[in-house]
């Protein structure tokens, strides 16, 4: 009897156990939810089955506007496939979950939330901030308060935004220092019910305004009008 050959994987890392659980998901969703559903299972924790995203992210990852992404979310949802976190987020439930879970570790979820928190904050150019141990209690507070990371995003978009404004118009000024600069910001975010058109509309609005920033730096002559509604 000639023996069944061992099968090898070609990339031994960075695969997915694909069984029962994603045939089920492929009764019940569309081509296109099915699709963010896979992307979701090869990108998340395997430990937690969570990966931490946004609308905006998936976005522009996926090659589709945050409105479809937006809908695609909801259809998982609704299917009870995916629920959003608190925190911000999604997981995926245990039901279409193929590894045990490991139990949550506190300290690492709140390393993890501080980390993009940070990351959040310091990739504007107008932010000159050291991330200080009052930055990170602050981050942690929010942490605390339910405050997403989605959230988080949109407070300091919106202070970044309204900064770079101030700095054009005034052709000169101090950058932000600190975390806590957007406080006051956070549940203007929070409340602040408005479509993801929006939102993107602001995204793309900040990265021409940073533009015209760093250019009239580099000139030494910034330019001196800007506006934001």
């Amino acid at each position: 009897m000639t023996a069944t050959p061992r099968l090898r994987l070609k990339q031994p890392s960075g695969w997915f156990a694909a069984g029962c659980e994603v045939r089920e998901a492929a009764m019940l969703l569309s081509d296109s939810a099915f699709k963010l559903f896979m992307w979701f299972c090869l990108h998340a924790e395997r430990t937690s089955g969570t990966i931490c995203a946004n609308e905006s992210d998936l976005a522009s990852t996926l090659r589709k506007t945050e409105n479809q992404v937006a809908s695609l979310i909801e259809e998982l949802i609704a299917a009870a496939i995916c629920r959003r976190l608190e925190r911000g987020g999604i997981e995926i439930s245990d039901r279409f979950w193929p590894y045990e879970r490991v139990a949550a570790d506190p300290a690492a979820d709140a390393r993890a939330y501080i980390a993009t928190v940070k990351r959040l904050l310091l990739q504007h150019a107008c932010v000159q901030c050291a991330f200080t141990p009052a930055d990170e209690k602050l981050a942690e507070q929010w942490r605390r308060q339910a405050i997403t990371l989605e959230q988080v995003d949109r407070a300091i978009l919106l202070g970044t935004l309204r900064k770079y404004a101030a700095l054009l118009n005034r052709g000169r000024g101090s950058p932000i220092t600190t975390l806590h600069y957007f406080t006051s910001l956070i549940d203007e975010a929070r409340t602040f019910e408005t479509s993801s058109d929006y939102w993107r509309y602001m995204k793309n609005k900040l990265a021409d305004l940073e533009h015209r920033w760093k250019r009239g730096r580099s000139q030494g002559a910034p330019d001196v009008s800007a506006e934001t509604k």
